[in-house]
């Protein structure tokens, strides 16, 4: 089962992560890739571009967009057994760097589509 883990900026200060923080990060980063849990990581520009799509119209808007809450800023793809797994990968993520908010979604394939 393969989980998208993102973290999230509400518009709260945040400090400058400092050495141990990067160490700490670094080791469980290590440790997730030896183990062929973590399949990609990174973070993310908040100044996405928008696009819908309505009556056969497609509308691009620049970001970042104001009335957003939320914007997600980084993010890690998993693979895990189960998605009590990939909830405890995120307490662990949260243990290191302390405050903040995320989400994690599975993320589903062309092998979950039934009769592929």
């Amino acid at each position: 089962m393969q989980f998208l883990m993102m973290t999230t900026d509400t518009g709260s200060e945040t400090t400058a992560p400092d050495e141990k923080l990067h160490a700490e990060m670094g080791a469980f980063i290590e440790e997730m890739s030896k183990a062929g849990v973590l399949l990609a990581t990174g973070g993310l520009d908040p100044r996405a571009v928008h696009i819908t799509s309505s009556g056969g119209k497609v509308t691009v808007t620049d970001g970042p967009y104001t009335e957003a809450k939320e914007v997600v800023v980084g993010f890690a793809l998993i693979e895990t057994r189960t998605e009590e797994e990939a909830i405890e990968l995120s307490k662990r993520f949260w243990s290191i760097v302390g405050d903040g908010a995320g989400t994690i979604q599975r993320v589903f394939g062309p092998e979950d589509v039934p009769g592929a």
